[in-house]
């Protein structure tokens, strides 16, 4: 287990979106969440008090997690001195990066010299089935989205703390890193060999009870041409029986891909059901989630009454508004 709370390691992060990771479990779990640790050029602010590491540990943080979630996954040389300070200092560190902390053998000597632990999520920890495609029972919902990064983590963990305040069945299922450290279990998708991808989504969302809903941590995006393969794994292991499009429509290009557009709504839409309904025919677009926190209170409520009276399903911002209208659709799923 990762001791809490953390000092979230925001590191030389360019922008907000690159340190996802804080900022989820700055969102989900505040109360894990005692400082932050920005380096000099950091353009993220999580609205925590920034603290160095001596001042982190007296506020009760146990673990240093690097909220950084970069291209690649790379841990940068420009934090070793950082991380190597905090194991010093007696903090554990928590990473959720593809550059595993017990691949760096600096960090591996200083944390067996100081009696630290260091905490690597995205490794699997299973032995994955190839995925046989056959139908369990229960429910299921996942979160497609125009890009990487617009909102389908916040969507279905929105959902599914609504359906726990009405008293509905339901489970957020974490597919990545920053799901795993705020629920303290899931899948690592994108770390599981390829030909286990499906197998380890199927095992994740097991049989359950006929009105049970699992609720799948989107992943990618099938237009994105770095991170597809994931999203299609998502799309037929975890079978579902409805959909909800994710958006952010503020954005000019895909994320980390300055050539390539966004797809519509629409485009989404037409791609996604007919590939979801190959392994679940009754598959069903429900909903529409729009990450609107660039966008203006009035200007917000606009577009997603355009998007609503477009596409002719419920569209809201579930983080801002309110994931209510949304989890009312999965009852025509």
């Amino acid at each position: 287990m990762i001791k809490t709370p953390y000092l979230l390691f925001l590191g030389d992060a360019p922008d907000q979106l690159a340190a996802k990771v804080a900022q989820g479990i700055k969102d989900w779990r505040p109360e894990n969440a005692v400082g932050q640790y920005r380096m000099e050029g950091c353009k993220a602010d999580m609205g925590l008090p920034d603290m160095d590491l001596a001042a982190a540990k007296a506020a009760g943080a146990k673990t240093l997690v690097i909220g950084v979630a970069n291209r690649g996954g790379v841990i940068s040389q420009a934090w070793k001195k950082v991380l190597i300070m905090a194991l010093e200092e007696g903090f554990d560190l928590a990473s959720g990066l593809h550059n595993l902390l017990r691949d760096e053998p600096d960090l591996v000597a200083v944390a067996e010299a100081c009696g630290r632990a260091l905490h690597d999520v995205r490794v699997p920890e299973v032995k994955y089935p190839i995925a046989n495609g056959v139908k369990r029972s229960g429910k299921r919902c996942l979160a497609v989205g125009t890009d990487c990064s617009v909102g389908k983590m916040y969507t279905a963990m929105a959902m599914d703390a609504e359906m726990k305040e009405r008293g509905m069945k339901s489970t957020f299922r974490a597919t990545g890193q920053t799901g795993i450290l705020i629920t303290g279990d899931g899948v690592p998708l994108d770390a599981v060999v390829a030909d286990f991808m499906a197998g380890s989504i199927e095992w994740l969302t097991p049989d359950n009870e006929p009105d049970h809903w699992d609720l799948i941590e989107g992943q990618g995006s099938l237009f994105h041409v770095s991170y597809s393969g994931v999203t299609m794994a998502l799309v037929h292991g975890g079978q579902p029986d409805a959909l909800i499009l994710c958006h952010e429509p503020t954005r000019d290009h895909m994320r980390g891909l300055p050539d390539y557009q966004l797809p519509t709504l629409e485009v989404l839409r037409d791609t996604a059901l007919p590939l979801a309904q190959v392994a679940n025919a009754d598959c069903k677009v429900v909903g529409i989630s729009v990450n609107t926190q660039h966008m203006g209170e009035d200007e917000a409520k606009a577009y997603l009454a355009e998007v609503e009276a477009r596409m002719g399903l419920p569209a809201v911002d579930p983080f801002r508004h309110g994931a209510g209208r949304l989890v009312d659709a999965l009852a025509t799923a």
